[in-house]
């Protein structure tokens, strides 16, 4: 996954060092820096950002006063001199706290504490999420466990449902269009007119089209490229 990160300190030197720190940390995703907090408000509200690396000592507003304002989805790690601050700075959730001057070590070991945060964030949600629906098959209600589905494949007014270690597939009288608004689009994308497949068991992407866990090879269709593109390059981690 990619953390996209925001840094946000008054002093160039600092802000330099961090941006190296992060462009040599596979797993950030540096959006910008600000010499202000004042500046900051104005980036995060064109952009959304999932960690701050934001010092507390700054002109106009201090960090510890910004970090009040910022999205409870958003993550901060303080960056400062004075660690008189530290107390006063894990009041307002920070994940971590770095005093200056701190090394790449010291850095990336606050990196990673932010990257298992948001893991765990994105293991929650899949576990909130949607773990399986009710099909209607051969006149009878079939459980279908959203885990084990590959993909959907639409034929007119019926849907092909193809599951893990199951030759054949289950077929329900739906069309995907339905289906879509029962399935989380976090899990779940249209990429052709005729298939919404499960992100999970994309196998590897090559020349337009897809490759599943079944070993089937689907095209992405034109109309849907855009978005899909969107997603693979959200997850890429080069």
């Amino acid at each position: 996954m990619k953390i996209t990160c925001l840094i946000i300190d008054d002093e160039p030197l600092a802000l330099d060092l961090i941006e190296r720190y992060v462009k040599n940390t596979p797993f950030l995703e540096c959006i910008g820096r600000c010499e202000s907090a004042i500046e900051a408000i104005a980036q995060m509200s064109k952009t959304k950002v999932d960690l701050l690396f934001l010092d507390i000592q700054m002109p106009e507003l201090t960090g510890l006063e910004f970090s009040k304002s910022v999205p409870k989805e958003t993550r901060i790690i303080f960056t400062t001199a004075f660690d008189r601050y530290a107390l006063e700075g894990y009041k307002v959730n920070a994940l971590d706290y770095l005093l200056k001057p701190f090394s790449y070590n010291e850095f990336y070991r606050a990196a990673q504490r932010a990257k298992e945060w948001f893991e765990k964030i994105k293991e929650t949600e899949l576990i909130d999420s949607k773990e399986f629906i009710f099909v209607k098959s051969e006149y009878k209600q079939v459980k279908i466990n959203l885990k084990e589905v590959i993909y959907f494949e639409g034929l007119k007014d019926y849907i092909k449902i193809w599951i893990k270690d199951q030759p054949k597939p289950i077929l329900t009288l739906l069309s995907l269009k339905t289906l879509e608004s029962e399935l989380d689009p976090k899990l779940f994308m249209r990429i052709h007119r005729s298939f919404t497949v499960s992100l999970y068991n994309i196998q590897s992407i090559e020349r337009g089209r897809v490759l599943m866990s079944n070993g089937v090879h689907i095209n992405v269709a034109d109309q849907y490229k855009s978005k899909f593109q969107e997603f693979i390059s959200g997850k890429s981690v080069i």
